[in-house]
């Protein structure tokens, strides 16, 4: 009989550090529920390079997070697709500048609810799932979450509300299912308004002196997710040393 394999649903899958988590989380054997909102060719191209290397292995899931009563489907379409559900990685995330004096409620609650609200609503609707499998969560947190950045007020607070909850979900629902996260420092430069002379600052005060890539967060990712048996609440900074301040 064939032991089936773990299934993972991933948020924000289609791109950066989400597409690394993801082709990683295969690698190690895991089916996939890729979520996606708008990078639906990014998310396509995804599924067709990791069903190449594994056929029936993928599921696209297109929503809008910011709509929390859809947030249970996901969890159902999972289930429904792959019968089982192992792990939840909330990694989809929103970012932008929220200066003091120009911040709207508007764009608290999209940061709120990106990185806040949503992975806290769609823990619940896999808890039950998580539980039956002793399964694990995993958070896509921030550096940011412990030391302020400068005209990131709103980001920072949805990110500290993130690493609270995965503190509070590892202890509610352990002992089944361990939650822990990832504090990412700098690893992928904005898309767009990228300072040159901001990226050297941030690598001059990172002990390593360079920036990570999606790769190691990924393999941090896969160890938090399928190998730490006896670790939960913890809050793992995958920084080169940025929280140093040097």
């Amino acid at each position: 009989m064939t032991t089936p394999r773990p299934v993972a649903l991933v948020t924000g899958a289609a791109r950066r550090i989400g597409a690394a988590i993801a082709t990683a989380l295969h690698a190690a054997g895991y089916d996939l529920a890729l979520h996606f909102h708008r990078s639906a060719s990014e998310a396509s191209a995804l599924q067709d390079a990791l069903e190449a290397r594994r056929r029936h292995s993928t599921a696209l899931l297109q929503a809008d997070l910011s709509d929390t009563a859809r947030l249970p489907s996901l969890v159902e379409r999972t289930v429904v697709r792959f019968g089982r559900l192992d792990a939840l990685v909330n990694n989809a995330s929103a970012f932008f500048p929220t200066p003091i004096g120009e911040s709207t409620e508007a764009m608290w609650d999209a940061l709120m609810g990106a990185n806040a609200k949503a992975p806290f609503f769609l823990s619940q609707a896999a808890a039950f799932y998580l539980r039956e499998s002793r399964g694990a969560i995993l958070n896509l947190s921030d550096v940011y979450a412990e030391r302020p950045r400068e005209r990131h007020a709103v980001y920072c607070m949805s990110k500290a509300a993130l690493s609270m909850m995965t503190l509070a979900l590892a202890r509610e629902l352990a002992p089944e299912v361990r939650v822990n996260a990832i504090a990412p420092g700098a690893i992928l430069w904005p898309e767009a308004g990228d300072d040159p002379e901001l990226r050297a600052s941030v690598i001059a005060r990172t002990a390593l002196g360079r920036t990570g890539t999606a790769a190691e967060i990924a393999e941090a990712a896969v160890f938090l997710v399928d190998a730490a048996s006896y670790t939960t609440g913890q809050v793992l900074r995958v920084d080169g040393g940025r929280w140093l301040e040097i």
